[in-house]
């Protein structure tokens, strides 16, 4: 799919929590309806404001009116954040998200994403990403089935 580049990509800033929370729960909603929520909308706003955005690296990309279209965050090696508006999806945001958080690693990286969210997987898998475990969602906090992922650049 060809790449929007009106979109911009930036770092992150602490004034972009309460839109980064919005994206995060929308496209939660919108790929994963049923998903057990263990947080309120304030608690999840808390965590992105006070854990997320100060504990990890993280990009937003922004449309040509400078709204608020996706984000990624990078935590060390691990992808830990890579949500979009739900009306965003396959208009290469996530595509271009990716690729910054690629850019910005170290040439690998590992992400968890849940067995259902078949969007996802397929996304992972066709950016080379690699299923290594399945897990029975007792390492993560909504109990529900997840997969691991790894990637490494070609040498």
């Amino acid at each position: 799919m060809a790449q929007d580049r009106s979109v911009r990509l930036r770092d992150a800033s602490a004034g972009d929590a309460e839109e980064i929370t919005a994206v995060f729960l929308a496209s939660r909603a919108a790929a994963l309806p049923g998903l057990r929520r263990v947080h309120s909308d304030e608690d999840t706003l808390a965590w992105i404001t006070h854990v997320l955005l100060p504990g990890s690296r993280t990009w937003v990309a922004e449309g040509e009116a400078g709204e608020l279209l996706g984000f990624a965050s990078l935590d060390g090696d691990e992808l830990d954040q890579l949500y979009l508006r739900p009306d965003t999806v396959r208009q290469g945001v996530g595509t271009r998200l990716l690729e910054r958080v690629k850019e910005a690693s170290r040439g690998e990286l590992s992400l968890y994403t849940f067995q259902r969210n078949s969007g996802a997987r397929a996304f992972y898998e066709r950016h080379g990403f690699v299923a290594e475990a399945y897990d029975d969602g007792s390492r993560n906090e909504e109990k529900e089935p997840d997969v691991l992922y790894r990637w490494t650049a070609a040498r």
